[in-house]
């Protein structure tokens, strides 16, 4: 397996009884996901995707991605939630959160559409001046407000730009196969289209066009990351915890919440998976945080956020866990060199690389917040390259799920992000909405 689960920190916290307790109920879960007969089996098309994805499309999406890298200087991407976290995250996951700054041959990438920030647009605009621009609006509707204002402000400049007929030429539509607001504009308008299947929703859509398309034009190898992909769900088909890593991080994280760890933080050792943390967060809270349950998700980047964020975990409250993403084999290492006057006292590192300074961080950090209260759970990825990609975003996916399940929740809806939209109509003055509660 291309991860692995270090759970030696766990012996304080999890008697081996627990995981024979609660391996029928994982066993159950497997079969409610495998079997479609679970909560939200509609919106379980990405559990066999990997292996049965559409390859016409595929080859749509290496085709768009060529033609964007030759005639375009920067590539706005629009959409909000899972329409663009996944991209972002594999973005910055694969090459660097300083992405956009570092010399390159593929286009500068910017994600707008995900907030409502008159100044974040503005900004983004105006970066887009004087610059060969294509854009990637991604919803099911093409009605959500964020991105559809967007997609109206950059509509308009694209025309104003390049004129009608041009512009279309640069507009790249992932949406519904059939229907929707979106889908009528493109087919009338002559964009280019993609389509979110109909049976995969947002959170669990990075490996579908949603992603693929923005992770494509950055130059990274998708066809590597879906290898990835089946790889992961080839190795957890097996429904006994002890041979399935997948499954044994959706029992610890149940068996954890039940004791009273209600907050799971996940952890890193390294910026790029800054992005990567906020898909995690959204995966596991849209999926489990309903009917007056699921854990709460937060994350850090260490060492950073242990000058910070480490004295709440090494001596607060004692209601947290943390999963540790822990990067065994970097691309680029320094060796730090021995200074003659030892100025700094740095000098019994001599000889030695960051990436082993980090590491000792890393084994230094578990062990206090260990000896803290906090329990530990660490997944070591052997690199950051596309197949280990795939192979984590599915593994998180399908531990998404199984824990989803064990929990008693509908991994797949969402019916709480509703309500916000209710209200802000309202308040619009939409006709047909009114405030739920004054």
């Amino acid at each position: 397996m291309k991860i692995k689960l270090e759970d030696k920190y766990l012996n304080d916290f999890i008697n081996p009884r627990e995981y024979y307790g609660i391996a029928p109920q994982i066993k159950t879960a497997h079969e409610l996901l495998h079997s479609g007969h679970g909560l939200g089996s509609d919106y379980t098309g990405w559990l066999q995707l990997p292996k049965n994805y559409n390859k016409q499309e595929f080859q749509s999406i290496l085709d768009a991605a060529k033609k964007i890298q030759e005639d375009t200087d920067v590539f706005v991407v629009i959409g909000i939630g899972g329409s663009y976290l996944g991209a972002r995250a594999a973005i910055e996951f694969l090459s660097s959160q300083n992405y956009n700054s570092l010399p390159k041959k593929t286009p500068s990438i910017y994600f707008i559409g995900n907030s409502i920030s008159p100044m974040a647009l503005s900004e983004t605009l105006k970066l887009c001046e004087g610059k060969r621009v294509s854009i990637n609006v991604i919803s099911k509707s093409g009605t959500t407000t964020e991105p559809a204002i967007a997609f109206k402000v950059f509509r308009e400049f694209l025309e104003n730009q390049y004129g009608k007929e041009e512009a279309s030429k640069r507009i790249y539509c992932t949406t519904d196969r059939a229907k929707g607001t979106l889908k009528k504009l493109a087919d009338d308008e002559g964009y280019e289209t993609f389509v979110i299947p109909e049976n995969i929703g947002g959170r669990y859509s990075v490996l579908t066009p949603v992603g693929l398309l923005p992770i494509a034009v950055s130059g990274a190898d998708i066809l590597n990351i879906m290898e990835g992909a089946a790889k992961a769900h080839d190795d957890f088909l097996d429904d006994r915890i002890d041979f399935n890593i997948c499954y044994k991080y959706a029992a610890i994280r149940n068996i954890l919440f039940r004791k009273g760890k209600l907050i799971e933080i996940l952890a890193s050792y390294e910026p790029r998976f800054a992005l990567m943390s906020e898909w995690f967060k959204q995966l596991f809270g849209e999926s489990e945080g309903k009917d007056q349950k699921g854990v709460f998700l937060a994350s850090v980047i260490f060492s950073t956020d242990l000058h910070s964020m480490g004295q709440l975990i090494q001596d607060g409250s004692r209601n947290i866990f943390e999963t540790v993403l822990f990067l065994d084999n970097v691309k680029q290492d320094i060796i730090i060199k021995e200074d003659p006057q030892n100025m700094d006292g740095l000098n019994f590192l001599a000889g030695k690389t960051m990436s082993y300074v980090n590491q000792k961080a890393f084994e230094g950090t578990v062990i206090a917040h260990t000896d803290g209260g906090v329990p530990n759970v660490v997944l070591h990825l052997p690199d950051v390259s596309e197949d280990t990609l795939g192979y984590l975003v599915y593994f998180f996916e399908k531990a998404c799920a199984i824990s989803g399940y064990t929990m008693g929740t509908n991994p797949f809806d969402q019916p709480g992000v509703e309500s916000y939209k209710k209200n802000m109509f309202a308040l619009l003055e939409k006709p047909g909405f009114s405030l739920t509660n004054r």
